[in-house]
This record gives C-alpha cells, sequence and structure tokens, in this order.
C-alpha cells in the first residue's frame, strides 16, 4: 500500500468537502449504480478515528467514484505485539471487503487478533465510507497544532470550571495509574483494609512485568546465598549514574525490597499457590571474569512464571476488598489546599464529563514514562531517540502524570534515563529514530519486538562494514555507540557454532534466554528471514550481499571478518580489548547477519521523591500529600538503567509503592 502524506490527505478531504455535502446516501438506488458501474463515492481521501484498546485507530481510505483504491490503518498507539502489528493487515482485509460496504458496515468477525483494535477499524472504516457517500460531514484530523507546540513540551494545566464537574468522588488513598507500581500499592492497601481508588486512563491494567529485583530476600536465603554487598552495590549504582542519583531513595530499595518480595510471595501463596518464584542465584548469576571485566552482579532477580498474571491477581484483590479501579479515566491535573497540601485530582471519566477525587491521606502518582510521547522523547532525550528502532513500552505511557506533577511545582530529573535494550531488529537501510506515518504521527521503524539474539556478543559493524567497539558489555552500550555510526545503526554477524558461542558468552539477566534455547532463536531468526529482516547465507561474501553491503563496503566488511578470526585465534583482542571468551570464529556455514538499533522498554526519567517516596519540589522539600514510584519518579536512575542489577526498576516500583502507603496511612513516619 503507498502512504499518503497527512498534508496532502488533508488538501484532499478539505477540497471535497462541498461535493460531499451535496452527495446523498446510497441505499436501494445506490446498489443499483454500483451495479451499473456508476459513480457512488466522491473521489478524495478520507479519515476517521476510533478508540481503540490503549490509543485512537486511524483510517485513512481514498476513493476513485466507485471503488477503496487505498486503505491505511494507524494503530501506531496499540498494545505492542497485539494491536500494533494489526495495521496492515487491517488494511487490507478493510480494501479486499471494500463491496460489503454497499449494504452497511462489515464486520471482520476473528481474522484478526486484537479484538478492541479491530473494531475500533471497521467503525472508523465505515466512517470513512459515510463521507465518501456524503451520509457524514468530513471529518478532518490536523496534528499540525501539536507540532506548533513542539517546542514546550509541557504545556500548561487545564482550567476546569466547577460547573463541568459531574461528580465528587472522596476516598481515603488515591493510587493515578494501573501499572506495576499502581496495582501493587493499591493491593497492599487493600489487603491492610484501607480505602483506596485507582483511576487509570486506559481500559486496562498495564502489562505485568513478571521479574523484579529485590535484595537478601527470604529465598534468595534459603538458596543459600550470602547476604549481598550493599557496599559494593552502592558503589556500583553509583559509578553507573556518574555519582548523580538518590543514595537515601537507593537505600529504601536495598533496606526494603526483601519486605516487598514477601507481601508478594503472600499474594500467591493465597491466590496461585502452586506458582513457585526463581530466583536467579548460584552459577547462574555469576558475571564470567567478573573481577577482570568490572562488572558486579547481586544476586536479586526473582521471577514468578507464566501462571497467574501478577497484576491480575491484584486487581483481584482490590476488587475483592470492596475497593475500585476506575478504567477510561485519565488524569487531568493535581488538586492543592491553600497550605499547598495536595487533595485530590481532578480526572475525566469515559464520557468525557470530568469528576473531582478527594483523597484524604494522600495521593500515589503511578502513571508510567513518557516512552510514547514523540515530544518528550525529542526534547528530553534527543540521545535515546536517535539510537531506537523498536519501541516495546505500553502504549499509554504518555508522561501524562509528569507533566500533572509538574504544573503544581514538582522537580524533575535534570537528565534522561532510557531503559535501552540492543535488541531492535530492523530491514537494511532503514535508520534508527522516529519515522514520520502517513497521518503525520512519529513512530520507530522496527516492526518486531524485542529480539533477544541482539544481546549476544557477537561481532558488531556498521554499514562501512567497519568494527567500531567493544561487543561485550551491559544492553544499551552497543544502541549508544552505535550513535557514532552511520544510521546510528550496525549489524550482528555469527556463524553456526552459535549455540556454542552463547554458552560460553555467559550473559546474564534476560538475554540468557538464548543460550538456555538456543535453536528457539534460530527458528525465530528463520522468521525475520521470511519478513527480510534477517539473512542466512553459505559463504560470507553471500552474506555480505545479502545485508546490503557494496563497494568499498563488501571489501571492508569481508576484511573485517578476516581480522575478527585473527583476533579469536590469537585469543586476544588487540583492538577494543574485549575479553577473550567473549570472541567467536566466524568460518562455518551457514553465516548469520541482522542489521538492529535500540528497543526502548520505558524511560526513568522522572519526578525527584525521597526515600519516603514524597514528591519534592524545586527547593527539593516534600510536596505534602503527593507521592511518586515507578517511571515517573526521578533520581534514582540516571544517564542509563544499570542492566547489572536485574529486575532493579520493576523492584524499586513496587517497593516505593508499597512506601507510600506506609507513610500515607501512618504505619511510618
Amino acid at each position: 500500500m503507498k502512504e499518503v502524506s497527512r498534508r496532502a490527505f488533508l488538501k484532499g478531504a478539505l477540497a471535497s468537502t462541498a461535493a460531499v455535502a451535496a452527495a446523498g446516501t446510497l441505499g436501494v438506488s445506490g446498489l443499483k449504480a454500483v451495479a451499473e458501474g456508476k459513480a457512488i463515492y466522491t473521489p478524495g481521501t478520507y479519515s476517521a478515528i476510533e478508540k481503540g484498546a490503549m490509543s485512537n485507530v486511524k483510517v485513512t481510505m481514498t476513493f476513485s467514484e466507485t471503488a477503496i483504491t487505498d486503505v491505511v490503518v494507524d494503530t501506531a498507539g496499540e498494545t505492542a505485539g497485539i494491536g500494533l502489528e494489526e495495521g496492515e493487515r487491517l488494511a487490507a482485509l478493510l480494501k479486499e471487503l471494500q463491496d460489503s460496504y454497499i449494504e452497511g458496515p462489515i464486520t471482520l468477525d476473528a481474522k484478526t487478533g486484537a479484538t478492541l483494535t479491530r473494531n475500533a477499524a471497521e467503525k472508523a472504516a465505515y466512517k470513512c465510507v459515510q463521507q465518501a457517500r456524503g451520509e457524514i460531514p468530513v471529518e478532518v484530523i490536523d496534528s499540525s497544532a501539536d507540532e506548533d507546540k513542539a517546542a514546550d513540551w509541557l504545556g500548561e494545566a487545564p482550567e476546569v470550571a466547577e460547573s463541568e464537574i459531574a461528580e465528587t468522588l472522596t476516598t481515603d488513598f488515591l493510587v493515578v495509574g494501573a501499572g506495576n507500581g499502581g496495582m501493587a500499592g493499591a493491593a497492599y492497601a487493600s489487603s491492610k483494609g484501607y480505602q483506596v481508588l485507582v483511576i487509570e486512563k486506559s481500559t486496562t491494567h498495564a502489562r505485568t512485568r513478571h521479574w523484579y529485583g529485590a535484595i537478601d530476600s527470604e529465598d534468595a536465603q534459603a538458596l543459600g546465598e550470602k547476604p549481598v554487598d550493599r557496599a559494593a552495590l552502592r558503589r556500583e549504582l553509583k559509578r553507573y549514574a556518574s555519582g548523580k542519583t538518590n543514595m537515601n531513595a537507593f537505600n529504601t530499595w536495598i533496606n526494603e525490597s526483601a519486605a516487598m518480595h514477601h507481601f508478594v510471595k503472600s499474594c500467591y501463596a493465597k491466590y496461585a499457590p502452586d506458582m513457585q518464584v526463581e530466583v536467579t542465584a548460584g552459577d547462574e548469576a555469576i558475571w564470567p571474569h567478573a573481577e577482570e571485566s568490572g562488572f558486579f552482579f547481586p544476586v536479586c532477580e526473582h521471577y514468578w512464571g507464566h501462571g497467574i498474571d501478577r497484576n491480575d491477581m491484584f486487581q483481584q484483590i482490590i476488587e475483592e476488598s470492596g475497593n475500585k479501579i476506575l478504567f477510561g479515566t485519565p488524569l487531568v491535573k493535581f488538586e492543592q489546599d491553600d497550605a499547598g497540601r495536595v487533595t485530590g485530582v481532578i480526572a475525566q471519566r469515559e464520557d468525557g464529563a470530568y469528576i473531582r477525587v478527594n483523597a484524604n491521606k494522600g495521593v500515589l502518582l503511578a502513571a508510567g514514562g513518557y516512552p510514547c510521547n514523540p515530544q518528550m522523547m525529542e526534547q528530553l532525550d534527543p540521545l535515546g531517540t536517535a539510537v531506537t528502532t523498536s519501541n516495546v513500552a505500553w502504549p499509554s505511557d504518555t508522561g501524562d502524570g509528569i507533566k500533572a506533577a509538574k504544573w503544581i511545582g514538582a522537580a524533575m530529573q535534570a537528565e534522561a534515563a532510557p531503559m535501552l535494550f540492543d535488541r531492535g531488529i530492523i530491514a537494511p537501510g532503514i535508520d534508527a529514530g522516529y519515522k514520520v506515518t502517513s497521518t503525520g504521527d512519529k513512530i520507530f521503524p522496527a516492526t518486531e519486538g524485542q529480539f533477544n539474539l541482539g544481546s549476544q556478543p557477537f561481532l558488531k559493524v556498521n554499514r562501512d562494514g567497519k568494527r567500531f567497539t567493544d561487543e561485550s558489555g551491559t544492553y544499551d552500550m552497543m544502541p549508544y555507540a552505535a550513535y557514532n555510526q552511520p544510521g546510528h545503526v550496525y549489524a550482528s554477524i555469527f556463524d553456526a557454532g552459535m549455540p556454542d558461542d552463547v554458552q560460553r558468552f555467559h550473559t546474564l539477566g534476560c538475554s540468557a534466554g538464548t543460550r538456555k534455547n538456543p535453536q528457539g532463536q534460530l527458528d525465530r531468526f528463520e522468521q525475520q528471514i521470511e519478513k527480510g529482516n534477517a539473512f542466512k547465507a553459505d559463504t560470507i561474501e553471500e552474506l555480505a550481499d545479502k545485508m546490503g553491503f557494496q563497494g568499498e563496503a563488501k571489501e571492508t566488511f569481508l576484511a573485517t571478518v578476516a581480522r575478527y578470526n585473527e583476533l579469536y585465534d590469537n585469543q586476544e583482542d588487540v583492538d577494543f580489548g574485549k575479553q577473550a571468551y567473549r570472541l567467536s570464529e566466524i568460518r562455518k556455514a551457514p553465516f548469520y547477519g541482522f542489521w538492529m538499533g535500540a528497543c526502548i522498554l520505558t524511560t526513568l526519567q522522572g519526578i525527584l521523591v525521597n526515600e519516603k517516596a514524597q514528591a519534592l519540589d524545586e527547593a527539593g522539600k516534600p510536596i505534602d500529600g503527593l507521592f511518586v514510584c515507578g517511571d515517573n519518579s526521578g533520581g534514582f536512575f540516571v544517564n542509563n538503567y544499570p542492566c547489572l542489577m536485574p529486575g532493579i526498576a520493576m523492584g524499586r516500583t513496587m517497593t516505593f509503592a508499597i512506601k507510600a502507603v506506609k507513610v500515607a496511612m501512618g504505619e511510618e513516619a
């Protein structure tokens, strides 16, 4: 399908408005007109929006007098791996079934897998048809106003008149956001018998992150693990954040994450007693040659597997206690009394009406980061934006909570801290960074989620066929190194020895998935070959051609592979210093290669908090009544996410959520 530019679409839609307004409905005469090949549509391009699972779904259709000639379905804001991948399939189906529109709205049934996304596309498509037939006014969608405001991501708090507030609710403790932090905090509060209300702008809670980091938990101790060297852990985070982290807040996680784990475990014991936690410990948690490499890897990763979904479990706890989650209810702004204490929020119901929620004890802001807000990404994290190809963040993470807190004077971390993984597989020739869609939206270009093989320290080269760094390190190091390379992307190259190589590499955290199931990753590779994102060849020369290396770049690539084999033979990387055990030879067919950039999970730059999870103002003083946890809180991770501490982000999120409840409800001073 061709792409129709947003400006061209607007021009065409506006030009046809008068003609469409004069056209009649189709009806029986329309059916006859179709049979006779007569005009039934006013030629032009029309667009419509309907609400999907997580965001608006845009459908843009181009018409001749008798047919739908082009369909574009924009599902960029839908769930990664579900709605996000439906766009092209929905567009093809809508175009294929166009004759069905003659008699009324169509139903795609189960031909696609994302029900809410599909339903939205069906409704929006029929609205396009109605516009082209003159049955309803033309719907003009123009995002130029948003572009004009691009210089100011923060904007201003909206004005809401008292007369616009349709309902007032009161609770003791209010949670804004039904993500991993908000659900954990609300579940803890509910388990203690506290009155709590959760508001969430999406139609469901966020996707559960099943891994979390906890220090010296009861389960780690049961495995015989010695207490973590906390001084070394503090030094490591300080080093990783260039000394910019809030060490008092870091101590909250160190000292209280075990209690957080105990609470979570007690929930599983009641609601899913057959599930057992897995702790990454023993030899599995040892980074080979750690002293030589300088990497510190503590035992902190806890994983509950794929039984009951943890946030489903937390929702059950919340609702069984008599508390509620109001979905489809986004935060509009915070409210304060004359002393500056946060007393609650103004929110908006799904029907568009405003509501006031008063919170007697406090408000927990747990609304996520801003990875799905291009405006904030480009201005607050230009480096992370430039090297990213794939976005698997939760679509509703658009920074709304951060902006609302800033509007009342909260201080925000000054530097970005994206969670980048070296797994954003893309087709050859595609640069990292945003791509502008046919409807004027900005999305990262990769069509896949995380490609786990990307984290293995194989040979990496740039578009000139040249190696440019030591490939062994944490997940974000390769994407950052690629910032200095053409297109901010790089290629990973390996041979048939991959299954043995990855055992020797012994990467840790979630990248261990490749060495635990190398054949599964090769199967995924074959799938990517079919999609044109990965390549396999019988010779290095053939691989070079398939990867897009030509002329001098091809010669350089072949010379780089020969040089890398030489380094492997000598078991010494004199070029960049990679440890010998992470070198690999590239000699045994078949040969494999793919291009990649960063895959962003979330952003960790948010509102500054103290060790009690209280939001801080610009003077460094707590804002009474406002607590913050999770990705929309800051001061903990700076510059990067420390991938050497697997699960620490989620562990911090839930630890601080529970901490906020304890402080707000008077369990702790």
